[in-house]
């Protein structure tokens, strides 16, 4: 699938740590990572700058897995270190591929990305590298999609590219209730209001204020992602 006139010239996709394990759950799935990174290469191709934040719940999910056994902001510091094994993982790929990346990580560890400093990395996407930021907001109590509406605001991202293991925005968990209704559009506030459930309700606040459209989609077809590009209807818009 090619890009002939993309929609967008600058974008934020955030990746779920779940979504990179595949059918594995847990873990890395380096097929998967190498279908994605190649729709990643393909827009980087055609000039598309995209920023990527990645989640950490294919290795651990914060205060989650840490069910009250132990402090909350150490279970969460945990998490960042996952988003950062999965950023890694995902630079290492693309660069195989010959694509211009860089990680750049909210929690200093210098030795191994670098310190995400908003100038920097709006050089990078400048330039035409791709940027991928670990570690979430890097502040406990806060979520990676969080994060990745921070981001995609500080970089002047025109859309949030929501990928996950679901089609889009469903009134009710479709895996439990058969006649789920699917949404094509719905605004941040009927999301907040039905507790729907997209992102927390803190992103889908700081979405709404920033006014940046999120789009949800599945990763199963990482060409998806090209679709939103191109300006095609896939998954469900939130504005």
């Amino acid at each position: 699938m090619t890009i002939e006139k993309p929609n967008y010239k600058r974008v934020l996709l955030k990746i779920s740590g779940e979504a990179l394990a595949g059918n594995k759950k847990m873990g890395l799935d380096f097929n998967v990572i190498s279908e994605v990174c190649k729709v990643l290469k393909t827009c980087n191709l055609n000039g598309v700058e995209v920023g990527v934040v990645v989640g950490g719940g294919n290795f651990w999910r914060g205060v989650k897995d840490g069910g009250g056994r132990m402090k909350r902001t150490r279970a969460d510091h945990m998490g960042m270190l996952a988003t950062t094994i999965n950023a890694l993982a995902v630079a290492d790929v693309l660069e195989q591929m010959d694509v211009p990346v860089r990680v750049q990580t909210t929690v200093d560890m210098a030795k191994i990305a670098e310190p995400y400093v908003i100038d920097k990395a709006v050089n990078h996407l400048d330039k035409g590298r791709i940027v991928i930021f670990g570690c979430g907001t890097g502040n406990p109590f806060f979520s990676t999609d969080t994060g990745a509406v921070l981001k995609a605001a500080e970089i002047g991202a025109e859309a949030i590219l929501l990928a996950k293991n679901i089609d889009g925005v469903y009134n009710a968990d479709p895996n439990m209730v058969r006649d789920a209704k699917k949404y094509d559009y719905i605004s941040y506030e009927q999301v907040l209001a039905e507790h729907l459930g997209v992102m927390d309700s803190t992103a889908t606040s700081l979405a709404m204020d920033n006014k940046i459209p999120v789009i949800v989609f599945a990763l199963k077809d990482p060409e998806n992602i090209i679709r939103v590009i191109n300006g095609e209807k896939v998954g469900t818009t939130v504005y």
